[in-house]
């Protein structure tokens, strides 16, 4: 046990050195006036997500990692009042000109900027991947939610992009995907509360390489830990991607190992 309590100390502090919060708001800021356009699996996942606390009776809701505001509003839609908060101010900015929350907070899910037992239901989706030190994302949305109250977050796990990742690797050695937690990395990160975890594959199809990269630029998920090298979307290396591509009946799959939690603030 005390070496697997070393291997998770060592994972998160190696995810604060690596993890540059200004690049990834600016990227996220860039993609706020395509995001919608471009998000479906972020929808579709998120809905799941949304079912699993949406017949909860509490009121207040905090959507941490807000984005566009789609899930805002889809809770603003069920009666709640609901807190928008993003760490990108592009995203917010959007989320505040379609009016889809009642209240906006730009800050970080790390060190939310709300006092203890300020909401009923915190909801993050697909955003706590971003963060350097899941028990502490996680430790403030707890903090922040009511005894008796829920905490619903969604993650992508390890293998998620990974067939694009391996086309990279045959084309220069580089894998130029980020990677993700595994299942037991979360299970861990969850440990001191009670909670709930399913995990969901989901795979999407393109027709080809650039359609695929179109897309993860249209959600904003092209910021990399490592850095971006230049020249990644020059045609001649979108051409020696395609070709690595393992592509299945014509198109080239990608897909998101997504996790779904629960967790219980007793």
């Amino acid at each position: 046990m005390a070496f697997a309590t070393e291997n998770l100390r060592s994972t998160w502090a190696e995810n604060k050195s690596t993890v540059n919060k200004q690049a990834i708001a600016a990227a996220f800021s860039r993609a706020a006036g395509s995001y919608d356009t471009a998000a479906d699996m972020q929808r579709q996942t998120g809905e799941i997500l949304l079912a699993l606390g949406a017949q909860y009776s509490g009121h207040s809701v905090l959507d941490a990692g807000c984005g566009t505001g789609h899930f805002s509003r889809r809770w603003r839609e069920l009666g709640k009042h609901v807190i928008a908060l993003d760490l990108a101010a592009g995203m917010l900015a959007h989320a505040q000109q379609q009016q889809q929350a009642d209240d906006y907070l730009l800050g970080d899910i790390e060190s939310i900027p709300l006092s203890n037992q300020s909401v009923d239901i915190c909801f993050s989706h697909l955003a706590v991947q971003w963060c350097a030190d899941l028990p502490l994302a996680l430790a403030e949305l707890h903090r922040v939610t009511r005894p008796g109250g829920i905490i619903l977050f969604s993650t992508l796990a390890k293998g998620s992009l990974d067939e694009l990742g391996q086309a990279w690797q045959q084309v220069d050695g580089k894998r130029h995907v980020n990677d993700f937690l595994s299942f037991q990395h979360i299970s861990a990160a969850c440990q001191d509360y009670r909670h709930t975890l399913t995990p969901q594959l989901y795979q999407q199809q393109f027709p080809d390489v650039i359609a695929l990269m179109r897309s993860l630029q249209g959600i904003g998920a092209t910021h990399l830990h490592q850095g971006r090298e230049a020249g990644l979307s020059g045609r001649q290396r979108l051409m020696a991607l395609q070709r690595a591509y393992n592509t299945q009946s014509g198109y080239c799959p990608l897909s998101y190992h997504l996790v779904y939690g629960v967790i219980y603030r007793d």
